[in-house]
């Protein structure tokens, strides 16, 4: 300060002019800042500034007023003392970046060294000196109000700490002087706001000032007239003792003659230090603006915008507040709505009023206070504000009366927080956003912000990252977003990320994200962490909705549902269904279909680290897990009951104590299976990797074989089953492993692979030996005896029917019996054995019948119309086959129906209806068939058969063709008999 007490303003030189007449600068709106971070913009867009040094280049030319500025001098500038052995080239490297990115005429070379040519008003610094300057003047003058404008003008600027974490020397310097002068500043108003009259006002303020600078002594003296004028002399008089001691213990110093004489006024209790030096004047009308920056990178949402647009720019009839913006941390509720209010500030021209409500913390904003902001912000003098929530609620409608102002309302705790702040006449607006859905908002139009789709995800990728490295690596960058679960948050951090890092591609960034355990530490950059967002909503929860996250984020599904949760919570279904609702309202978990959930997957990950970190004890998260999988295996034991009554299967499965769901009959239950399908699935590999859940992982695959043979789940039944097989050999556990490779068989005789079925099988019957297992020991020859009869091994088929027949007898099993009878049916079709097959079939059949397994007695049925086909009973066959087919319909088995309608068209063919042949064999080819390529070959052949009978040649020798291809890539038997359909002699 000078010697009268006025603010020191930084020397000012006159600017050097923008360029030469034939340089042609490109500084059209163009603007840098130095008082905080070292950024520069061209119009809205922030310019690339680059690394840190590069940084303290720019901010050593902004310092120096359009002088130039020698390599030697930047070099000392930016690395002192010990700079780099390349130090020169840097600087010009530097200094080459810069140039490009802000334009020609703006960073000029200079002999031998570098200078950046501004206009007046373009460097923020440059702007607070000169409204400091016109401060001092308005204030020698007299007009203490304007002085006191300008000052807060001046000091407006300032974003943070000057030259923010730039590196060197010169920029410590400089960040010492700079913070010093605003200090400076600072203490100028405030005595100024003193003189005003704003004692009340200001010892908050100057409370923290001197908590920050507790040496400072002119802070010091502001807070002891503060306080004196507001009639706390004793606290005043106590800043006075405080202050001594202090300078006492730290510096060994009495405080300054200015300070004792004010604690000598105090004690006298001067009347004039009491007055101050101006009345306070009546403010003047305010137009708040007060909405946050919006983003330059803004991507997508268009339908939202639009939306929401078109409901504020109608706000001049009604009265509108929007507490949709609901949604899970880090989806972009406050980007959208910054956006979308920014849009609409045309029809808001009395202003934008903007709050961080602190939902999400443990210290959400009172709305006591936000009125309290708002109505100052709205020009209301403090003297003015009343104390109650009602009465600055009713004042803050009263003053938006005739008005149109846009409220944006941002991360709110509830509808309760909210109510008191919207506001309450026709032409305004209210904005909210918050994690939760605020259903108890009367009046508000909600929408769920979900996460954005693979196309607007990659297009903000691409906008931070920059074109060209994303057409590159196209696939690596989705790779990454999807990574990211389509979040915005995690898709700007991981973005930035690589942007900052020039020698990373695309597919390195791809593959760190890859690493499920990793990937939430890897998706933060400086104070973005989508944990850490996570984290906000987590620490909010009660215990018990904290332990629900916890658990129900083990499960692999993709969703879960209701019953299952309460297995895994081990808690009645309302309580459950009473947890999971709650956080369905704060955004942690969605609601997928009524009476099922599921998280987003960054969320699951975030709540299985906490199950990790918090679960108490830790063998909490394998007791759920083992709960689940018996609620799964009790259920679908429970399911194969129904359509296998009296299959001994269900005895020799392991033992559960958890009990499943009932079921009112069979339609429900097989409902329920391929409603469960991939969560079922999924529970069964992710417990095969505990020795201690193995043994129920299989026997839930086994229970749960009908997803194999339906063929719509058979991809992800193999998967399972394999990573089941493994585990059972890696452990020893002959059981395990024998039943694995059952099933495994099972889904892959459905798909046509043969070989590999039959060697799966084959080491079942193996291990059902030495595992001394019934199960398989039936099963197992069973599934062998059809592979030979797709392979035309007659003679092999039959011998392990037989033993499969015998093998099931000894456990009892007459449904396994049954099905092992139909099976040796079909192979004797083949031999020629056509009464004895209709007998074997029949029998079959009674069994089924007889026990009551309709599912078992269209199988049977199936069997029998092939036998019948075959002896020339045409009816008698369809109507068989018929009966069957309406079955596997009802029982959602598209192979089988897939496979029958080809067995209904050979019966069609064989009664010379060559079109009706042709329909069901289409049907066939649009359903699949068991036996996957090799009898789609047979179809074909079947479908060309029907096609030349009725007269459409080419397209029938198309279809053997495409038959034949697939019969020799097998090398199956029948191509022989389709190369004589394509001969010419029997074309002719």
């Amino acid at each position: 300060m000078d010697r009268n007490g006025e603010p020191r303003i930084p020397e000012q030189r006159a600017p050097v002019p923008a360029a030469d007449a034939g340089q042609a600068a490109d500084t059209a709106d163009l603007r840098f800042g130095v008082l905080g971070s070292v950024r520069a913009w061209r119009g809205a867009d922030v310019l690339p500034s680059g690394s840190p040094q590069q940084r303290a280049l720019l901010a050593a030319l902004l310092l120096r007023d359009g002088r130039t500025a020698t390599a030697a001098e930047l070099i000392d500038a930016i690395w002192g003392d010990e700079p780099p052995s390349q130090a020169l080239a840097a600087v010009r490297t530097y200094a080459s970046r810069l140039r490009k990115a802000l334009g020609p005429g703006v960073l000029v070379s200079d002999a031998g060294g570098y200078a950046i040519r501004l206009s007046a008003g373009v460097l923020d610094l440059a702007t607070a000196q000169e409204l400091a300057a016109e401060a001092e003047k308005a204030r020698a003058g007299g007009d203490q109000a304007r002085a006191r404008e300008l000052l807060k003008a001046s000091l407006a600027l300032w974003t943070g700490e000057p030259l923010a974490n730039v590196p060197g020397p010169h920029a410590d310097t400089e960040r010492t002087r700079l913070s010093e002068w605003r200090l400076q500043l600072t203490e100028a108003r405030l005595d100024m706001e003193l003189d005003a009259g704003c004692h009340a006002e200001a010892v908050s303020e100057l409370t923290a000032l001197t908590a920050a600078y507790p040496l400072r002594e002119r802070l010091r003296e502001l807070l002891m007239l503060a306080l004196y004028r507001s009639g706390r002399q004793a606290e005043a008089l106590a800043v006075y003792a405080d202050t001594r001691r202090l300078l006492a213990d730290e510096l060994g110093v009495d405080p300054r003659p200015e300070l004792s004489r004010l604690q000598q006024r105090i004690l006298q209790a001067d009347e004039d230090l009491a007055r101050p030096a101006e009345a306070p004047a009546a403010p003047a009308p305010v137009r708040a603006a007060q909405l946050p920056a919006s983003v330059p990178d803004f991507t997508g949402r268009v339908s939202f915008v639009q939306e929401l647009s078109a409901r504020l720019a109608a706000a001049d009839t009604t009265v509108m507040a929007v507490s949709a913006l609901a949604g899970i941390g880090g989806v972009g509720k406050t980007t959208l709505a910054v956006h979308v209010a920014h849009a609409a500030r045309p029809h808001f021209p009395d202003g934008q009023l903007y709050v961080d409500l602190q939902g999400t913390g443990p210290r959400a904003c009172e709305p006591e206070a936000v009125l309290g902001a708002f109505l100052r912000a709205l020009g209301t003098p403090d003297a003015s504000i009343p104390d109650s929530l009602e009465e600055r609620a009713a004042l803050f409608r009263s003053t938006l009366d005739g008005r149109r102002v846009l409220v944006l309302l941002d991360n709110a705790r509830d509808a309760a927080q909210v109510r008191p702040l919207l506001p309450g006449t026709a032409g305004c607006a209210a904005l909210v956003t918050s994690r939760i859905r605020m259903l108890d908002l009367a009046g508000a139009y909600l929408v769920d912000l979900d996460v954005m789709s693979p196309e607007e995800a990659l297009q903000l990728f691409t906008k931070i990252v920059g074109k060209e490295r994303v057409s590159a690596e196209r696939q690596s960058a989705l790779d990454v977003v999807a990574a990211c679960g389509f979040l915005p948050l995690a898709i700007r951090i991981a973005a930035s990320r690589l942007a900052s890092r020039p020698t990373w591609t695309v597919s390195f960034l791809a593959a760190k994200l890859a690493d499920e355990r990793r990937r939430l530490d890897e998706l933060q950059a400086g104070d973005l962490a989508v944990k850490a967002t996570f984290e906000l909503g987590y620490g909010q929860l009660e215990p018990a909705q904290a332990r629900a996250f916890r658990l129900l984020g083990l499960p692999d599904g993709s969703d879960i549902s209701l019953a299952a949760a309460a297995a895994v919570l081990d808690l009645p279904l309302q309580e459950t269904e009473d947890l999971l609702e709650s956080l369905v309202d704060t955004s942690l978990v969605e609601s997928a279909a009524p009476g099922r959930y599921r998280y987003h997957d960054l969320v699951r990950l975030y709540a299985r680290a906490c199950a990790e970190r918090d679960e108490d004890p830790p063998s909490g998260r394998a007791a759920a897990m083992s709960r689940l999988l018996d609620f799964y295996l009790a259920t679908a034991a429970k399911v194969y009951a129904i359509e296998r009554p009296g299959d001994r299967l269900v005895e020799h499965l392991a033992p559960t104590q958890y009990p499943g769901l009932p079921f009112a009959d069979g339609h429900a239950a097989v409902d329920w299976l391929y409603a469960e399908a991939n969560c079922l699935l999924s529970c069964v590999h992710q417990c095969a990797g505990d020795p201690a859940l193995l043994r129920r992982a299989v026997d839930l695959l086994w229970a749960a074989k009908d997803l194999a043979e339906s063929g719509a789940n058979s991809r992800q039944y193999e998967t399972t089953a394999v990573a089941v097989r493994d585990a059972g050999h890696e452990r020893g556990d002959a059981s395990a492993e024998g039943r694995a490779r059952l099933a495994l068989s099972t889904v892959l005789l459905v798909s046509g692979r043969f070989e590999q079925a039959d060697e799966e099988a084959r080491l079942s019957s193996l291990l059902a030996k030495e595992a001394a297992d019934p199960m398989p020991a039936g099963a197992a020859p069973n599934d062998r005896g059809i592979i030979a009869f797709y392979q035309n091994r007659h003679a092999d088929g039959e011998r392990f029917l037989k033993e499969a027949i015998d093998n099931y007898r000894a456990d009892g099993n007459r449904p396994g019996e049954a099905s092992a009878l139909c099976n040796l049916a079909r192979i004797h079709v083949n031999m020629g054995r056509t009464a004895s097959a209709v007998d074997l079939a029949q029998r079959g059949l009674d069994i089924f019948n007889e026990m009551g397994l309709a599912l078992r007695v269209a199988n049977g049925r199936f069997a029998l119309g092939i036998a019948l086909t075959r002896a020339g009973r045409l009816d008698d066959a369809l109507s068989q086959l018929g009966q069957a087919l309406q079955v596997f319909q009802d029982n959602r088995q598209r192979l089988w129906e897939g496979t029958t309608h080809f067995r209904i068209a050979e019966a069609h063919f064989a009664a010379r209806r060559p079109a009706r042949a042709a329909q069901h064999a289409e049907q066939a080819l649009a359903l699949r068939c068991i036996g996957g390529e090799w009898m789609r070959g047979n179809v074909l052949t079947t479908l060309g058969r029907a096609l030349d009978q009725l007269g459409q040649a080419d397209r029938a020798r198309a279809c053997w063709r495409e038959a034949l291809a697939i019969y020799e890539s097998t090398g199956a038997a029948e191509a022989k008999d389709v190369r004589q359909l394509l001969s010419p002699m029997a074309a002719a």
